[in-house]
């Protein structure tokens, strides 16, 4: 415990969610609760204001380290730079540093048929989740730097495997991992350390998209051979912990598969 006391990470897509059964249900909030344990102050973004308070409020209380949160939508008809210069600004002017980039937050149109995709709808996922990854790794980057720190990056099995019903999803996903690949081989000599994580947790998201789309989740979401679901916090959290620990740290530039706790290096 306090491998991460006295550093600040960013996640966006944190805010707080829940599953049907009444446990915690948002991947980023799963990152951010295995982050205030290790004692790290957090940033945290998202749309819902309500979700960021309610994770804040959480997350103050039971590990006693400080959250900063910050409304933020990366969109096509955002003027999305100042809408991360403003994150940025508000964690150097909070906690002065930025140790850990966590871009987790993915808005997407599942389930839509690629021939029936709008232009609308493939926006939301480019715009929410690859967009917003640069702005976010280019905005951090002098940080990353002074700090030697780490981007944790999330692709997903939709464009490893080319899941049905989930163009724009899967095309997003895959320009993340070649953003982070360069990062990598860019930002290797300034001490930052770029991975990139290919989850399969039981999510609120997931959970809805199995009751909205129950032939498309048939036909992409398949059990892994552990028998569970990705934890979000004890499997997912734990190794965005461990990818950002000054006492270990995975080559750059990998990219990490994690299915029921499973994890590869492909």
């Amino acid at each position: 415990m306090g491998f991460l006391k006295g550093k600040t990470a960013i996640i966006t897509g944190a805010g707080r969610a829940v599953l049907s059964d009444g446990r915690c249900g948002s991947i980023g909030y799963g990152i951010a609760t295995a982050y205030a344990k290790e004692g790290a102050n957090l940033v945290i973004t998202g749309r819902n204001l309500k979700k960021l308070e309610d994770a804040k409020e959480e997350l103050e209380r039971l590990y006693g380290i400080s959250v900063l949160t910050v409304q933020a939508d990366v969109s096509a008809q955002a003027d999305n730079e100042a809408v991360v210069a403003n994150v940025v600004k508000q964690t150097i002017d909070t906690f002065g540093r930025i140790d850990v980039l966590i871009n987790n937050a993915q808005a997407s149109a599942s389930g839509v048929t690629l021939a029936d995709h709008t232009k609308e709808q493939f926006d939301l996922s480019l715009y929410s989740g690859l967009y917003a990854a640069f702005y976010y790794m280019r905005a951090c980057y002098p940080y990353l730097k002074e700090s030697k720190g780490s981007v944790i990056n999330f692709a997903s099995g939709a464009g490893l495997f080319g899941n049905y019903g989930q163009c724009a999803y899967a095309a997003a996903k895959e320009g993340i991992r070649g953003l982070t690949r360069v990062a990598a081989t860019e930002w290797g000599k300034d001490g930052i350390n770029a991975n990139v994580i290919c989850p399969l947790a039981w999510t609120a998201q997931l959970e809805n998209f199995e009751k909205e789309y129950p032939e498309a989740f048939k036909a992409n979401v398949k059990m892994p051979p552990a028998g569970h679901y990705g934890d979000v916090e004890k499997e997912i959290g734990r190794v965005c912990v461990q990818l950002a620990s000054p006492d270990f740290k995975y080559m750059s530039g990998e990219t990490l598969t994690l299915e029921g706790g499973m994890g590869q290096r492909p």
